[in-house]
């Protein structure tokens, strides 16, 4: 082990190069999933014909899939069809794809936990059904959805070592390239990974226990 040698300032330079592509492809992912998989979840609560059950069923196969597979499909099969990304947007789009569907089926359960009296409590006070869901079910289900919701993002950051599998340059790609050339530097290199993910993944954690214990008015 040489920690003093894989910690020099090129190295540490060209880890933090790759600590941003990860946080850049895990924000993004994060926005994007939790925009969409929100919006999934919220109509499938909605029950809408046949409509609802066209997107259980993609859920479902998504949900079923490796992440793995996922990511190939997006960077080899859809530039078959005619959609190209490049290797950063075919992380985040993989990533997108596979946790919106983790997602929307937290936001479906929370939304389903509400008592169904409280959606007929505000229809009978003369409000409209997105009213309704705006101001008295979402507001009860989002409390309840955090740590599923918080768990699911981290499980997120970590998945995007995945991507290494197309050489997205991202920490764990770089530490591979630098571990590559001394073998003396696995161990320091393996370190580095694990603090830089358990920061971020930290930071997530105590963010979800500030919103646990955050008083939220009805």
């Amino acid at each position: 082990m040489d920690f003093i040698g894989a910690f020099s300032f090129v190295n540490l330079r060209f880890l933090l190069d790759g600590l941003q592509v990860t946080v850049a492809v895990s924000v993004l992912s994060i926005v994007f999933s939790f925009l969409i998989g929100g919006l999934v979840g919220t109509l499938r609560f909605a029950k809408i014909p046949f409509f609802s059950k066209i997107l259980g069923a993609i859920v479902d196969i998504i949900r079923n899939l490796p992440l793995l597979l996922i990511i190939f499909f997006t960077y080899f099969a859809l530039p078959q069809i005619g959609i190209r990304f490049d290797i950063f947007w075919s992380a985040v789009v993989a990533l997108t794809i596979f946790e919106s569907a983790m997602l929307s089926e937290i936001f479906r359960a929370g939304l389903n936990a509400v008592p169904k009296g409280q959606m007929e409590a505000g229809l009978s006070t003369g409000l409209t059904y997105v009213e309704t869901m705006r101001t008295i079910i979402l507001p009860q289900a989002v409390r309840s959805m955090i740590p599923a919701i918080v768990s699911q993002l981290i499980s997120l950051v970590k998945d995007t070592s995945l991507a290494v599998i197309i050489s997205l340059p991202e920490i764990t790609h770089h530490a591979r390239i630098i571990y590559g050339q001394n073998t003396n530097y696995v161990i320091p290199m393996f370190v580095a990974m694990t603090v830089s993910y358990f920061a971020i993944c930290y930071v997530l954690s105590l963010l979800s226990k500030y919103l646990e214990t955050k008083k939220y008015k009805y």
